[in-house]
């Protein structure tokens, strides 16, 4: 039996002490922003926050982090509006959108600790792997990010989460809905 905080609610996984983190987040809580990737801690796609640090969880086992806080992706901003996240939408980071939340993850816990990281510092701190190619764009994305975060830039909101793509179009021009049939 495991206890720790995901996303500010005490959790008691009665589970394998062995099993990963990135297993217990799936399958016994649902929350699957967190990605399955390579299962090998190479790639980032399951990368979460554990006190401050992003971590691979796939290499985690939940018995390590007894008493631990751990946020996954559904727990950095519930309406979706951290910087980083929208630092993301307006630099147009995600393609396939795959590797994205562990990303945002990495990025989310850099700024925590450095909210004007050098260039050389984000891709030196954000090892994530992405078959699209997106890195520039994610550089773009946290140095922007940061400046929200210091308060140097105002980052537009998207539209809300649930909302009607009709709605959604209104708010934001460049989201047209398509023609009805």
């Amino acid at each position: 039996m495991s206890r720790f905080t995901v996303n500010n609610e005490p959790i008691e996984y009665k589970l394998d002490n062995e099993t990963p983190l990135l297993w217990a987040l799936r399958d016994a809580s649902n929350l699957t922003g967190t990605k399955y990737g390579c299962g090998t801690g190479q790639c980032g796609a399951c990368t979460v926050d554990i006190d401050g640090r992003a971590v691979r969880s796939c290499r985690v086992p939940i018995g390590s982090i007894e008493g631990a806080y751990v946020t996954t992706i559904e727990g950095l901003s519930r309406e979706r509006n951290h910087p980083v996240q929208l630092a993301f939408i307006v630099e147009s980071v995600s393609q396939c959108g795959f590797c994205i939340p562990g990303m945002i993850m990495a990025a989310a816990a850099l700024l925590k600790r450095n909210a004007d990281p050098s260039e050389a510092l984000i891709r030196e701190q954000i090892t994530n792997l992405c078959r699209c190619g997106v890195y520039p764009r994610v550089v773009e994305a946290v140095q922007r990010a940061g400046r929200a975060m210091r308060g140097e830039e105002v980052i537009p909101a998207g539209p809300r989460p649930g909302i009607d793509p009709a709605d959604s179009a209104r708010l934001v021009p460049a989201l047209v809905p398509p023609p009805a049939r």
